[in-house]
């Protein structure tokens, strides 16, 4: 699986998580800027797949992988104030985990390539 399909599945879960969550203040909060967070991963993949510069291309891939750090902080905060059941935010936890990793290595290669 592609990144981008892979981030617009991580996505998808992410809306359905939120949306069944319930929304007192506090998790209403979390929610939104985790949804803000995982929606823009993909979101700055495609982004980048449309640059005309490597620079740009890596830029944006460097966005993605904040919004998927960001992500994993908000899931984790849910978790962890117990306003998710775990066993629903853990599979979300290490895919998060999964596609930061997925990134960071892209934009090593990237950097790397432009040593050259």
């Amino acid at each position: 699986m592609d990144s981008k399909t892979r981030t617009y599945q991580f996505a998808l879960k992410i809306i359905v998580l939120v949306d069944h969550l319930s929304m007192d203040l506090s998790t209403k909060v979390a929610a939104n800027q985790l949804l803000r967070a995982a929606t823009s991963i993909g979101a700055n993949i495609v982004e980048a797949q449309a640059c005309s510069s490597r620079k740009d291309f890596t830029n944006y891939f460097n966005h993605a992988l904040k919004s998927a750090n960001e992500s994993k902080y908000w899931l984790e905060l849910l978790r962890d104030s117990k306003k998710s059941n775990a066993e629903n935010i853990e599979p979300l936890i290490k895919e998060s985990e999964e596609i930061a990793k997925i990134l960071a290595a892209s934009i090593i290669t990237l950097k790397n390539q432009r040593q050259f």
